[in-house]
């Protein structure tokens, strides 16, 4: 035991060396606070009393430079590094499964240049999300990225697992608003990606990191477009008779090249029940509710083009009033009492198709969960619309999961895994927004098939003593 600790007490004078003795921790309530995400699992074993796996060293580095230093150090003693950002994640991506170090990059807040001929913004990647938004603000500026956990989450969180906000059917996920990163590689190299995202100079690096969630190095500044506060941002509301009446009425206004800010459809059941909950409209059907911002002429023409489409449905036009209740009361389907929680089991089955095979998806996902899992509840809506498909916002709901935490891992894994090769059999993906992490590894070979083994060949390559937060992504630990 001494040798242990003496081996421990040696690690920490490094690490202190390199970020500060103040920003390395090793105490109690910084390993549990870092044990323990949004993902369902960590959150059923605390609530049972029983342990997560905990880090051994909590560092908090405040530049790129102190990361290498910390790479370094963990290369050296073959140590496991997981990056942490908000802890806002719901896969376990920032967990700490093998112990190690856990880099907290919250230090890492400033907003360093805006670029108002380019319309850019450089920024530190442990800043939070909201602070970022309003600073841009300031200067008559928005990121336009606005994912319900913007007050909680780390704007590297968003780079790590590709997310998505609110307006993204106009501007796009994370991914499309990154114009170039800063990394730190797992050996402790620091890289630049190339300045600008369109280019025939190789292989785009960038979106290599993109969406890599810490296991490829640890993304500490990007460059970012931001844009111009619209003069005007409007929205509208309908109810149509069942959720295919919706869906096409939705697919129309995509296929027609309108650019809605927003799109998003309830299916009946949650419709019924959290819509009516949350803006009281006590009606049976499917809502759909879209937006559009910008110049305020141009808006007014195609929102009238888009409400004519949804007109050519079976409809109920619930008007602007009930649309902008919709974008006011946005962020309160995520919080108390409208969200679900412990004792309840619950899941997020994102996943995105095109428009072909969306709606078979969605029914696919729905009989399996209905008919395998009678207890459990399937609700949906599709909340993120390109101009080939939607994303499937599908969620499960069981009152009463198994008490014992190992019998109800093994029951909730089982939904995932049918729910999700259901969506796969139809031409969805495993996720679409909100990450792979521990939730989901295990599905990844099974998704890309052979080609696989080439994100396994990059992943060794890169990171030959795999020490970047392992366990994760369907990498082999």
């Amino acid at each position: 035991m001494s040798t242990i600790n003496y081996a421990n007490s040696m690690l920490h004078s490094e690490l202190a060396d390199a970020v500060g003795k103040e920003f390395v921790s090793s105490n109690a309530a910084d390993q549990l606070g870092h044990s323990i995400d949004y993902y369902w699992i960590p959150e059923l074993w605390h609530d049972r009393g029983f342990d997560n796996p905990k880090p051994q060293f909590i560092v908090h580095p405040a530049t790129a430079q102190e990361v290498a230093k910390v790479m370094k150090i963990a290369n050296k003693y073959k140590i496991p590094v997981t990056p942490w950002g908000g802890g806002s994640g719901s896969q376990g991506g920032a967990l700490p499964m093998y112990g190690g170090i856990i880099l907290d990059t919250k230090r890492m807040n400033k907003v360093l240049h805006v670029d108002t001929d380019s319309l850019t913004v450089t920024v530190e990647t442990g800043i939070n999300t909201q602070h970022l938004e309003w600073a841009i603000e300031k200067k008559g500026f928005s990121t336009m990225h606005f994912p319900a956990s913007i007050a909680c989450a780390t704007l590297g969180g968003f780079l790590a697992h590709r997310g998505t906000g609110v307006l993204s059917t106009k501007y796009g996920k994370i991914e499309d608003m990154v114009m170039s990163v800063e990394v730190v590689t797992p050996t402790g190299e620091i890289i630049n990606t190339l300045p600008v995202p369109r280019h025939a100079s190789g292989p785009d690096l960038t979106m290599l990191y993109l969406g890599s969630e810490g296991t490829l190095g640890v993304i500490t500044k990007v460059t970012l477009k931001i844009h111009p506060i619209p003069e005007s941002r409007k929205f509208h509301a309908f109810l149509f008779k069942n959720m295919h009446e919706a869906m096409t009425a939705g697919a129309n206004i995509m296929r027609s090249r309108l650019r809605a800010c927003v799109i998003r459809l309830y299916d009946e059941p949650e419709t019924e029940h959290l819509i009516k909950r949350v803006l009281g409209i006590d009606k049976k059907g499917a809502y759909l509710v879209f937006g559009f911002d910008g110049n305020e002429k141009m808006v007014d023409l195609e929102m009238e083009a888009a409400c004519e489409l949804c007109r050519r449905q079976d409809h109920e036009d619930l008007g602007t009033e009930m649309g902008q209740s919709w974008w006011d009361n946005r962020y309160k389907f995520f919080y108390p009492p409208f969200m679900f929680h412990m004792p309840q089991a619950f899941g997020t089955l994102d996943t995105v198709a095109d428009f072909a095979h969306i709606e078979n998806v969605y029914w696919a996902m729905k009989n399996t969960v209905n008919e395998n899992f009678p207890e459990a509840r399937f609700i949906g809506h599709f909340s993120h619309w390109y101009e080939w498909g939607c994303m499937l916002y599908a969620r499960f709901i069981v009152e009463e999961p198994p008490h014992d935490p190992e019998e109800a891992t093994l029951y909730y894994n089982k939904i995932w895994d049918m729910a999700i090769r259901a969506a796969i059999r139809e031409g969805g993906v495993i996720n679409e927004h909100h990450g792979v992490g521990l939730k989901l590894g295990r599905l990844m070979p099974e998704l890309y098939g052979p080609a696989f083994n080439i994100l396994e060949s990059i992943k060794t390559s890169m990171d030959p003593n795999n020490i970047m937060n392992p366990g994760k992504m369907g990498f082999r630990c």
